[in-house]
């Protein structure tokens, strides 16, 4: 079950990312970040009531909101402020590079989540998971090759930076997801980590994108930003519930997650026509063979 759960985020999470480029180009990036987190935390609202008012029709829908602790305040807000630097960075660079490089780098996340499990949890790897995991940096290393030919070279481009942050950020969430799920709450941990990140990203508008915000990117507002946000909770929703399973593995959920590139990669070479199309399609078969290797083991 936990991994249909997973294919689903997966798809829905393409689609989220379709909205954010269409949302970012040419477009101010911090306000499309609060407005997208905003809308999110909105959609919310109905099941906060619902779960103060009719806990159980909350319960019976799936959607009831426990109340927690300030402990576990504390560990939802960490969550948030993870969430939110890996977005920060995502969105920044996501504006800057073609969709096509974006999206190939951002499927590299599961394999750094299980690095990561591998250090912190001393996970022991099996043969074709090390096969797996080799395929996929070498698919990566290949990618950097392929921005060169669009003028685009990883040792000095800035934006390049950012997404490989944005994606060991996201790993590292990950992680902690997982940690958290045992824990707590799903519904906890999603309604109120967005909450919190709503309130923090106002923060750091007013602070820094407001008082200059006539001298650099104009903001427009766009309805895909709508989209950003009812995609991204959609995904997350069932993210959420596939790892909240007692048998569920965060090695092959964030994995299947992260396939979901596809569907932006099909979108840049469809509708934005993107440049070397052939090359990268190949190093993404490359990185999603990696990826299949270690949902297969």
């Amino acid at each position: 079950m936990w991994v249909l759960l997973a294919l689903c985020s997966a798809f829905f999470l393409g689609i989220y990312d379709v909205f954010k480029k269409r949302s970012l180009n040419g477009n101010a990036v911090l306000p499309v970040l609060f407005l997208s987190v905003f809308i999110s935390s909105l959609i919310f609202v109905p099941a906060l009531l619902l779960s103060e008012f009719c806990p159980n029709a909350a319960v019976a829908g799936g959607f009831y909101v426990p109340d927690v602790d300030a402990h576990t305040h504390l560990f939802i807000f960490l969550k948030a402020i993870l969430v939110l630097s890996s977005w920060a960075c995502g969105f920044f660079a996501l504006k800057h590079l073609p969709v096509t490089i974006f999206a190939p780098i951002r499927a590299t996340q599961p394999v750094w989540t299980i690095v990561g499990a591998l250090l912190i949890f001393g996970e022991q790897l099996a043969w074709l998971q090390v096969v797996g995991i080799s395929i996929t940096l070498v698919s990566f290393f290949l990618f950097s090759t392929a921005g060169h030919r669009e003028g685009i070279y990883w040792k000095s481009n800035v934006w390049v930076w950012l997404i490989i942050a944005a994606t060991l950020l996201g790993a590292c969430s990950g992680l902690y997801d997982k940690h958290l799920l045992r824990n707590y709450d799903r519904m906890a941990v999603q309604v109120y980590s967005t909450l919190y990140q709503a309130v923090f990203m106002f923060a750091v508008l007013m602070l820094l994108w407001w008082p200059t915000h006539k001298k650099t990117t104009p903001f427009q507002w766009r309805w895909s930003i709508v989209g950003i946000s009812v995609f991204l909770v959609i995904a997350d929703f069932v993210y959420y519930k596939a790892l909240s399973q007692p048998d569920s593995l965060i090695s092959v959920v964030s994995t299947i997650r992260r396939s979901g590139a596809v569907i932006s990669f099909l979108y840049g070479a469809f509708f934005l026509r993107e440049k070397n199309l052939r090359t990268k399609g190949v190093y993404l078969l490359g990185v999603l063979l990696g990826v299949a290797l270690l949902v297969i083991k």
